[in-house]
């Protein structure tokens, strides 16, 4: 095992009600986020209630999935806030409810700052490529969160100073 092959896990604030990460929302789905070389990367097993089609994990959920690495994928990286700003997916396979997933995104082009572009896949437990996205995001500044709770902004660029120095 390489250095870039190394696994490690990345650690998020804790008790917000995030949709896809949050650790306070009953609802959500609590994805918790490791590193692999240049990839962020998600483990999950879709249940029941995230069925679209009967034993079909719904495209909501898919686009989900994909938007929410791809953006761990930078903030990881870059060490900032952002927002998405499009995204593209192409649904190649079913997406079954009950089949252990991993989801991986990672940055492509990150030389038109304040953009960044990002792609993400979802493959099942198998190996097989069920999904493939890709996104364009927009890097904020901390003079543009001025809606962001300031504890929440300090508990990020806390988190942000233990991830390493910027990519």
């Amino acid at each position: 095992m390489t250095v870039e092959e190394k696994r490690v896990d990345i650690e998020k604030p804790g008790g917000h009600h995030c949709f896809a990460c949050g650790t306070d929302n009953p609802i959500g789905l609590n994805l918790k986020f490791y590193a692999l070389g240049d990839a962020v990367c998600s483990e999950i097993t879709l249940e029941k209630y995230h069925e679209g089609w009967q034993d079909v994990a719904h495209g909501g959920i898919i686009s989900t999935l994909l938007d929410e690495v791809m953006s761990w994928a930078i903030m990881y990286s870059k060490k900032t806030f952002l927002v998405t700003r499009k995204m593209g997916i192409r649904y190649l396979r079913n997406v079954l409810i009950g089949t252990p997933l991993t989801v991986t995104g990672r940055i492509v082009d990150d030389t038109k700052p304040p953009k960044v572009k990002a792609k993400a896949e979802i493959r099942d437990d198998e190996g097989r490529l069920l999904v493939r996205g890709s996104g364009e995001f927009v890097m904020l500044p901390e003079e543009r969160l001025s809606t962001v709770p300031r504890s929440f902004k300090e508990e990020m660029f806390s988190l942000f100073e233990r991830y390493g120095q910027p990519d």
